[in-house]
């Protein structure tokens, strides 16, 4: 089988190793360089955005792995969200039976395919893990399957990856919990947190500590596109508005709505692992 993956970022980089040994891989990218050492990192070959390359610049790294074939079996975009639309409308005509994204987003892609692929395989892929924690889950949007799609989804079960069925409107729909509303969380302790002494330390301070630590050593425009494209940030800064001007009493009674949330009947205070950071109570009385 012969794919084209248009984007050769590091999730580009991702789909070519995770499919690579059934599949034979070509990139194209904006960046010739970035295709060219894709497809060394990955075994595979570059071409063009546009098929055409006539008069390329010979001292390109890589460029002795050249594909001179303008179509093939599955065209993949792996580019940004901000991009998917147009990419799908300039690519899809290279695919021969099949158009899949790796964007993140899945209903403008998906209305793209269905409007520039109307007879080709559509499927919608979202990794919910960076490539260097793969494998993991993978949200799957099956818009029209066929042969080519089930096998490149099989090759990414063998990998170990967890495919997760959905449609895209219950995907988009928790996006914007899963990534807006999180990332807007973390981000915000992240630049209010002051450094504390050693020694100061709660599990719960502590675990904010590490996902800001790891979320800020991360691609900046991946999460500027997240914000831009799912909602959620507005919710996360009115609910904090709301506790920061809460009194005593209705702080508690915020918490105990959040409690009701996140906890069945049956769990105790005793077992919630808020009580980690919970301050002793009645010292003075």
């Amino acid at each position: 089988m012969d794919v084209l993956i248009v984007g050769a970022g590091s999730m580009g980089i991702w789909l070519g190793t995770a499919i690579g040994s059934d599949a034979t891989i070509t990139y194209a990218d904006v960046d010739r360089e970035a295709a060219a050492a894709a497809a060394e990192a990955t075994g595979g070959s570059v071409t063009t955005l546009d098929g055409d390359d006539t008069g390329r610049d010979d001292t390109v790294a890589g460029e002795d792995t050249q594909k001179e074939q303008d179509t093939y079996d599955a065209v993949c975009l792996a580019v940004p969200m901000a991009h998917v639309t147009e990419a799908i409308a300039e690519q899809a005509s290279r695919a021969d039976h099949a158009v899949i994204d790796v964007s993140g987003v899945m209903a403008p892609p998906l209305a793209a395919m269905r409007e520039h692929a109307p007879d080709r395989e559509r499927v919608s892929l979202h990794p919910l893990f960076a490539p260097e924690r793969a494998p993991g889950s993978i949200a799957v949007v099956r818009d029209a399957e066929g042969p080519v799609t089930d096998d490149l989804l099989a090759a990414l079960a063998a990998r170990g990856n967890a495919l997760v069925e959905t449609t895209a409107a219950e995907h988009d729909d928790a996006m914007e919990t899963v990534q807006a509303m999180t990332h807007a969380t973390v981000l915000s302790f992240a630049l209010a947190a002051e450094s504390v002494p050693d020694g100061f330390e709660t599990p719960i301070y502590e675990q904010l500590q590490t996902l800001a630590e790891q979320m800020t050593g991360g691609t900046p425009r991946v999460y500027a596109d997240i914000q831009a494209t799912f909602d959620g940030a507005e919710a996360i800064a009115d609910a904090a508005r709301t506790i920061a001007d809460a009194d005593p009493a209705e702080l508690e009674s915020l918490y105990q709505k959040a409690g009701a949330r996140w906890h069945d009947d049956s769990e105790t205070a005793a077992d919630s692992p808020a009580t980690a950071d919970q301050p002793a109570e009645g010292a003075d009385q």
